[in-house]
C-alpha cells in the first residue's frame, strides 16, 4: 500500500491520477501550478509577518544579555526567510519549467520525475536516481 506524500502547502490534496492519465496531463500541470502559486503566497505571507514582527518587536533593552537574545531571534529568523526567499526563486522558475512545458522531467537523463515525488518536492528538477547519485558525488568530495 504506497502512502501518500506530505505536500508542502497546508490544506492542498494530492492530485489523484486518472487510470490511462497521460504523464504530465493538462490536469496535472494546472494542479502543480496552483499548489506551487498557493505555495509561494504562504511564503511570502510568513515573509511579511516576519518582517511586522521584527518592526513591532524591536526593543532597545538596556540588559545586554536580554539585547543579545533579541539579536540572536532576529538572527535565526532572518536565515529562515533567507531560505524562503530562495526558496521562492525557485518555485518562480518551476513555474517558467510548467509554461515551457518542461516540468516534470530530469533536467539529467530525461526521464519522468514522477507525481509523487513531485508531489513531495515540487520543485525537484532530478528523477530520484539522479538525485541519489549527485548526493553520493557531494559527500564523496566532503570527505
Amino acid at each position: 500500500m504506497s502512502k501518500t506524500p506530505a505536500l508542502p502547502v497546508k490544506g492542498f490534496e494530492p492530485y489523484k491520477e486518472k487510470k490511462g492519465e497521460q504523464y504530465m496531463s493538462k490536469a496535472q500541470l494546472e494542479h502543480f501550478t496552483k499548489l506551487l502559486q498557493v505555495w509561494k503566497q504562504q511564503l511570502l505571507e510568513e515573509v511579511e509577518r516576519t518582517v511586522n514582527n521584527m518592526r513591532d518587536e524591536a526593543n532597545n533593552y538596556a540588559d545586554p544579555a536580554d539585547r543579545a537574545t533579541q539579536e540572536e531571534e532576529f538572527a535565526l529568523e532572518l536565515r529562515a526567510r533567507d531560505r524562503e526567499r530562495k526558496l521562492i526563486r525557485k518555485i518562480d522558475q518551476t513555474l517558467e519549467m510548467i509554461r515551457r512545458e518542461d516540468y516534470g522531467y530530469c533536467e539529467q537523463c530525461g526521464i519522468e520525475i514522477g507525481l509523487r515525488r513531485l508531489e513531495a518536492r515540487p520543485t525537484a528538477t532530478l528523477c530520484i536516481d539522479c538525485k541519489t547519485l549527485e548526493e553520493i558525488r557531494e559527500r564523496q568530495r566532503v570527505a
